[in-house]
């Protein structure tokens, strides 16, 4: 089975948020996921939705704010154990190039 997620963790503070989504990512480190930080969030993947959804705690309790909003969408392919790149892969191919206007 592979697992998947898109997280975003959000604290309320003034001024960057920077410092406190380092921490968040900081706390992924000791559980079973592999992960990748983007602009908007952070893809996750692993081989049980608890690893993950353990995952995505820590780095929700590692931010120290008032307030802080967790947006967590997981893909959970129960019958599959192609990796999340797979997705990538199948679009690209469908393509005939990058999924990406970025030069490679």
């Amino acid at each position: 089975m592979t697992v998947s997620a898109f997280l975003s963790v959000s604290p309320e503070v003034d001024g960057s948020m920077a410092p406190e989504i380092a921490e968040a990512i900081a706390a992924l480190e000791g559980f079973d996921v592999e992960y990748e930080t983007t602009p908007m969030g952070t893809i996750l993947e692993g081989n049980d939705v608890a690893d993950v959804f353990a995952a995505a705690r820590a780095a929700h309790e590692a931010v120290e704010a008032d307030r802080v909003g967790t947006f967590i969408k997981i893909d959970d392919k129960r019958t599959s154990d192609d990796p999340a790149g797979a997705k990538v892969d199948a679009v690209e191919q469908h393509l005939g190039r990058e999924a990406s206007s970025r030069e490679p």
